[in-house]
């Protein structure tokens, strides 16, 4: 088990078309995620840190470079830190677009994300996978400290299962761009 766990959202994304980029390529750190990323290093270069675990996609692993470059070392990509399965389903339309898209949809993510009957992976599924890899940490690091890159909601997601929190408080305070969470473990993790 882990003795500590630092959870980060990515910074701000470039995205001058305010598309939901879910998973695509292409879309990296604005110069405000930039700064961001540096703050989260900032914030974090002085700790003993044991691994940094990102997800594969670009922000994530823009956001744990000056981190990394900090502490020298080498960020592990673990695909189960990825974004979440939902945002596929929306990829690539303009935020605005989605009510007139998918009818009902954005609402029910904002009111009941642990229940969309509609989402190709449901929320626990994403609280779970993100999970493993906090016990796989955990196992490889005992006693260790890990920082793990991801988004927003898997982020969010396992603070809420990490914390014995119910999956439905998703859009309570949510975490923002380069927001760093601080866990550490117990039954359940505080």
């Amino acid at each position: 088990v882990l003795a500590r766990l630092h959870l980060v959202r990515h910074g701000e994304v470039l995205n001058p078309d305010h598309l939901v980029y879910s998973d695509l390529p292409g879309f990296g750190l604005s110069e405000q995620g930039r700064r961001e990323a540096q703050a989260v290093a900032d914030h974090l270069g002085g700790r003993e840190i044991d691994v940094i675990a990102v997800s594969p996609l670009q922000r994530a692993a823009e956001t744990a470079a000056p981190l990394a470059a900090a502490l020298g070392l080498d960020p592990e990509t673990d695909d189960r830190l990825t974004e979440w399965g939902l945002l596929r389903r929306w990829a690539g339309i303009v935020w605005e677009d989605l009510a007139g898209r998918f009818p009902g949809e954005v609402e029910a993510y904002l009111t009941h994300p642990e229940d969309l009957p509609f989402s190709p992976e449901p929320l626990d599924a994403v609280a779970a996978r993100v999970r493993a890899a906090v016990a796989d940490l955990g196992a490889r690091h005992p006693g260790g400290t890990a920082v793990i890159v991801s988004h927003q909601d898997p982020v969010q997601a396992a603070r809420l299962a990490l914390t014995g929190r119910p999956l439905g408080d998703l859009p309570d305070d949510k975490p923002a761009h380069g927001t760093v969470l601080t866990l550490e473990p117990g039954d359940p993790w505080s």
